[in-house]
């Protein structure tokens, strides 16, 4: 199943997030992004054995606080947070393994 929502072009603040209670995955990217494309089935696969877990699609780029500020460099980035920490990271996902390992730290 494939995430269908479009990257948000407004963040949270980093104090906001830092402040989020439970589990957190800020997935960033941009929709015109074939990397983000490609990933997206993938995502959502693992997303849906996860319906718990707070999603937010955050659209990065230059001049994009949020995502400089946890150092995202290549798209899509998955952060998986615990009470506003990260506890673990998946960069361009290329199988369905590597985004629930990063569930799986969320435990």
């Amino acid at each position: 199943m494939a995430t269908h929502t479009p990257y948000s072009p407004s963040a949270p603040s980093r104090a906001q997030v830092a402040a989020l209670a439970g589990a957190t995955v800020l997935e960033f990217g941009t929709d015109w992004c074939g990397y983000c494309q490609g990933a997206q089935a993938l995502i959502g696969q693992a997303f849906g054995q996860h319906p718990e877990v707070r999603h937010l699609k955050i659209e990065d780029g230059p001049g994009r606080l949020l995502g400089r500020s946890f150092k995202v460099k290549l798209w899509p980035t998955l952060i998986f947070l615990r009470d506003g920490s990260e506890v673990a990271r998946v960069v361009r996902p290329s199988n369905v393994g590597a985004i629930h390992e990063g569930f799986a730290a969320l435990a």
